[in-house]
């Protein structure tokens, strides 16, 4: 049963091409990069559905933070860089540092700012190697949701009707619970902002 952080971490050690895709990204050396989204969730997901294969990713998610280079050029770059490394793999390389533009929202100020502006808090999750070679987990919403089953959405997608609209859009396009049948579904509730 999973129950923590660590739990989670040793989950994906324990995933021989899961740890082939991290270590792939790895090579890159990109600043404030995190293999994100769907690629933690959706393991997550099948080890509590007791799924003997692992559902297919749609793309391998990997985000980093440069503002000194922002030209989108440099991301399809990387993206052939790693499929030269693992083909078979949908990749997907995003520089978070103009990625503030086509969401139309303030700028990030890292890569763990951006992530934790996911739309939903079972997704706002990264794993990468730090320097030493170990496997780092990053949570910015808490690892509770995922582990619980829960798609709830994050505080900055409760904070405007058109970021709720989103996320409802997402919940409906996604349709994860015709995959993962146990998930808990919430709508999202916005907040009226507090004024002093």
């Amino acid at each position: 049963m999973l129950k923590s952080k660590n739990d989670v971490i040793r989950l994906i050690q324990s995933d021989d091409t899961m740890m082939e895709i991290i270590q792939a990204a790895s090579t890159l050396s990109l600043p404030d990069w995190w293999i994100c989204a769907g690629f933690v969730r959706s393991k997550v997901w099948d080890e509590l559905h007791e799924f003997k294969e692992r559902t297919l990713t749609q793309d391998v998610d990997v985000i980093y933070f440069d503002p000194t280079n922002i030209d989108e050029n440099v991301e399809k770059l990387l993206e052939k860089k790693l499929r030269r490394i693992l083909p078979d793999v949908p990749w997907s390389v995003k520089n978070q540092a103009r990625m503030h533009v086509v969401n139309q929202i303030p700028p990030y100020s890292s890569c763990i700012d951006a992530i934790s502006k996911f739309p939903e808090r079972a997704t706002a999750l990264g794993v990468k190697l730090d320097k030493e070679n170990n496997l780092v987990l990053i949570a910015p919403s808490g690892i509770e949701d995922v582990l619980n089953l829960e798609v709830k959405p994050t505080p900055f997608f409760t904070e405007t009707k058109e970021r709720a609209a989103i996320y409802e859009e997402r919940i409906v396009k996604k349709n994860w619970k015709a995959i993962w049948h146990k998930i808990n579904v919430h709508h999202v509730k916005v907040l009226k902002p507090h004024f002093k």
